[in-house]
């Protein structure tokens, strides 16, 4: 961690580092066993990230609203996700984030991966991330105003590719981006009645391996930029 803002100088209470790390330790009863994720968890402060009249909730396992109806995810989906984006390769160079969001997630991945782009549609949304992420001094995470279905060509191919919004169909923008032997997480609509399941895409030297992983609730991923 480097320069501590105002949010960050509390310490104290459900601010703590003692608190943070009790929501690492139920991370690890649930079922996270990579000590790498587990250890990025650790040193990302999740109360920057939310309202302060949300603070002292920052580190259950919930989610909770970000504004412009979005929400930050609950800490076991991120742990789980970019869990499973390391899996057996490894920790990845360089990886892309669709749905910047409040700025968390791209930080816990900012801790493990050489370079992280992070592409966000709502313009107001983006610059609340910027600011939330200002304190930590993050210089491999490059932040970019856009429509998360078209990927970011100028900067693939990615070893890994994240999706923090729930797909009706998984993009092929994001697919022809993704490196061989690359892996993306996201969340994929599955019947009628709005179910998520999280599916896991690996590319392989024939095309991709698809596995599914938990079931989940995210926002949908939208088109266009706002």
């Amino acid at each position: 961690m480097n320069a501590r803002g105002p949010r960050d100088s509390i310490g104290i209470g459900m601010t703590s580092q003692r608190t943070r790390l009790r929501m690492v330790e139920r991370l690890r009863e649930k079922g996270i066993e990579d000590e790498r994720v587990l250890a990025a968890m650790a040193a990302v402060p999740r109360h920057l990230f939310v309202d302060e009249a949300l603070a002292s909730r920052a580190y259950e396992d919930t989610a909770l609203p970000i504004g412009f109806s979005q929400t930050i995810s609950q800490p076991y989906v991120v742990a789980r996700m970019i869990e499973s984006l390391i899996g057996d390769n490894g920790v990845p160079a360089k990886v892309l984030e669709i749905g910047t969001g409040c700025g968390y997630q791209a930080a816990v991945l900012a801790q493990l991966a050489r370079e992280v782009y992070s592409v966000e549609r709502i313009a107001a949304l983006l610059e609340r991330a910027r600011s939330n992420l200002r304190s930590l001094r993050l210089s491999n995470l490059r932040l970019t105003h856009g429509d998360g279905n078209f990927g970011l060509e100028q900067a693939a191919p990615f070893d890994a590719i994240v999706v923090a919004a729930a797909a009706r169909e998984v993009p092929q923008a994001l697919l022809r981006q993704l490196a061989r032997g690359g892996r993306m997480v996201l969340p994929v609509k599955a019947g009628s009645r709005g179910a998520q399941r999280l599916a896991l895409y690996q590319r392989g030297a024939r095309g991709f391996i698809e596995t599914e992983l938990d079931e989940v609730l995210f926002v949908p991923l939208q088109t266009g930029k706002l």
